[in-house]
């Protein structure tokens, strides 16, 4: 590898937890990149990189990710930040070198082929097979296993409910346009409207056109116990019935919103694990 030319991680997500993960490698040291989609979902958006793709810039625990095109990943670089790129298919693989490419997508199913060979790549989570379709899966589940790395087979199958009080989730009601009614870090009240669903259905009723009127067609999100609001879905995001739209924290602690979890720093911990525990994988990240 050239002189000047430090090798590349490519993190696919910037999500919570690929936030986490982003956010373990950069303080390490080492040249992380993230690709998003051109319209990110994420719910935990406090500390979600993804943030970056809406806003220009987001920074999560005193670092920035930037969105940018790919004749400015240099640049970003070198001013210490994290470029973010709109890329869902990773197309920027082939025009730089990555050694290293990181699945934080969550999709949980089997991922696409890359359009190169990576010297490392890790999947995080249920969808991937260690040998298989990647090097190495990381678990994602909390359990005793979280964090922990596995070079063949795969991690705990994905169980189809939310880890702890399922009734934390919130989810679309039904089709159309979320408007949050509250912030994230807000204290929330059993049965208080945390959020509305916006129907698309044409309603010529008085103010209709209005977003601030909730029409009798539109749906409302209440909160299902008294906490803290941890996460809410981007204002104006059209989402389907059924999608995770929010996150009600019942230990009611606002400054743990602005703070990556614990889960995501342990799956954090397992990636550069995997990473370091390649010696010429940490030959080539020293080489400058």
């Amino acid at each position: 590898m050239s002189k000047n030319k430090p090798a590349l991680i490519l993190v696919r997500g910037g999500g919570d937890l690929a936030t986490g993960v982003a956010l373990r490698l950069h303080r390490a040291g080492m040249k992380v990149v993230i690709t998003e989609l051109a319209q990110p979902l994420a719910v935990r958006r406090a500390v979600s990189f993804a943030e970056a793709v809406y806003e220009g810039y987001h920074t999560v625990e005193g670092v920035t990710a930037h969105l940018i095109e790919q004749d400015q990943l240099a640049a970003c670089l070198d001013a210490n930040e994290i470029p973010i790129l709109v890329d869902p298919d990773a197309d920027i693989l082939p025009s730089f070198q990555f050694l290293v490419v990181i699945d934080g997508r969550l999709t949980k199913h089997t991922p696409a082929p890359l359009p190169i060979e990576p010297a490392l790549h890790i999947g995080l989570g249920p969808g991937f097979h260690a040998g298989r379709d990647c090097h190495a899966v990381i678990e994602t589940r909390r359990s005793h296993t979280l964090g922990r790395v596995y070079w063949t087979g795969t991690t705990q199958p994905d169980s189809g409910m939310p880890e702890g009080d399922p009734r934390r989730v919130l989810r679309a009601s039904g089709d159309g346009i979320v408007r949050g009614m509250k912030r994230i870090g807000d204290h929330v009240e059993e049965g208080q409207v945390v959020a509305e669903i916006q129907q698309d259905t044409p309603d010529s009723s008085p103010g209709s056109h209005r977003p601030d009127v909730l029409r009798e067609s539109d749906m409302k999100i209440i909160s299902p116990f008294a906490g803290v609001l941890r996460g809410i879905i981007r204002d104006g995001i059209k989402v389907t019935k059924g999608l995770k739209i929010g996150d009600v924290d019942p230990r009611n602690d606002p400054s743990a919103c602005f703070l990556v979890s614990d889960k995501a720093l342990a799956i954090g911990g397992g990636v550069l694990e995997a990473i370091l525990s390649k010696e010429e994988i940490r030959k080539k990240l020293c080489e400058v």
